[in-house]
């Protein structure tokens, strides 16, 4: 026989749900209200008011976040396209359901998205969706997925290069994390950082990978940067042989004869450099090295 504690308890608990109900549609209510008149101050103070929201919400955090979630997803779509279309709300619902629910990936992730698009697709606020995912992966530090959106934000909207390359290289050390987060930010920062920094990660990648394509990719990028590296000093030389005998040098062997080289360099594929008349070394048209100009956008992830 049950305890007349436990019966009590089982009465309130019962009598709770219509009570969450009736939470639920005032919220409800106040969202379309607040979203029929963005600007009324109360109602956006009410909206950005997380912990407010928890109180109403009688311990049902996650779905009530869900609601909001939703509601977002809505209001978000029912300003989609149109032309002069602000979008004022939608940061303090997503703030609201990821308050409620530190764990609701998707709001984080597409949040983030539609936070960052530039009008009239989204809100055109990447900092605010730099600040949502950085919430993410904080709540949800083993979550690698938010650590390459992260820097496909950075570097795709933001175009801050050093950061996006972090971001990146954070996500990978992230236990299970894929080999494209440590090549990525091994790839931004050949392109648009410190060609050190990206051998070191490369280097990284070949010596504790397990899978040969990634491997031969890793090598194949040591041998580019290596070159880019030769170049770059070799334009060096070439300078100081300039500044010696009023002009360029026609070839390496210039450089040797004058004593500013030892040697004949050559690049990873064994072919000499050859120099322009500008000065500028550059990779002989047999030697199979090539030096990428621009940076592939980053890869899709497997949904």
């Amino acid at each position: 026989m049950n305890h007349p504690s436990q019966t009590r308890a089982l009465w309130a608990a019962v009598a709770g749900v219509p009570l969450l109900f009736a939470a639920i549609a005032v919220l409800q209510m106040k969202i379309n209200a607040g979203t029929r008149a963005y600007t009324a101050e109360n109602d956006e103070l009410m909206l950005r008011s997380g912990s407010a929201v928890r109180q109403m919400s009688l311990g049902y955090d996650s779905l009530v976040a869900d609601i909001y979630w939703t509601r977002a997803v809505q209001y978000y779509g029912s300003r989609l396209g149109t032309d002069g279309a602000e979008f004022g709300l939608l940061w303090p619902l997503l703030d609201i359901a990821t308050t409620l629910d530190s764990k609701l990936i998707i709001a984080y992730r597409f949040g983030a998205i539609f936070l960052s698009e530039p009008p009239p697709v989204g809100a055109g606020r990447p900092d605010l969706a730099v600040e949502l995912l950085k919430r993410g992966i904080a709540e949800n530090p083993d979550n690698y997925y938010l650590s390459g959106d992260l820097g496909f934000l950075y570097y795709w909207r933001l175009k801050d290069y050093p950061k996006a390359s972090e971001a990146y290289l954070e996500g990978s050390k992230i236990p299970n994390a894929p080999a494209w987060l440590k090549m990525m930010a091994a790839r931004i920062a050949e392109q648009h950082g410190s060609l050190e920094t990206s051998r070191m990660i490369w280097s990284q990648i070949y010596e504790t990978s397990q899978e040969k394509t990634v491997r031969d990719q890793a090598m194949k990028t040591l041998r580019v940067l290596r070159a880019q590296e030769d170049e770059a000093q070799l334009d060096e030389v070439a300078q100081k042989y300039k500044n010696r005998f009023g002009h360029f040098p026609a070839s390496a062997s210039e450089l040797r004869d004058a004593g500013l080289l030892r040697g004949t360099p050559v690049d990873p594929a064994g072919y000499p450099y050859i120099f322009g008349a500008d000065g500028k070394s550059s990779l002989d048209p047999r030697s199979s090295i090539v030096i990428p100009h621009e940076l592939n956008p980053p890869p899709e992830e497997s949904k």
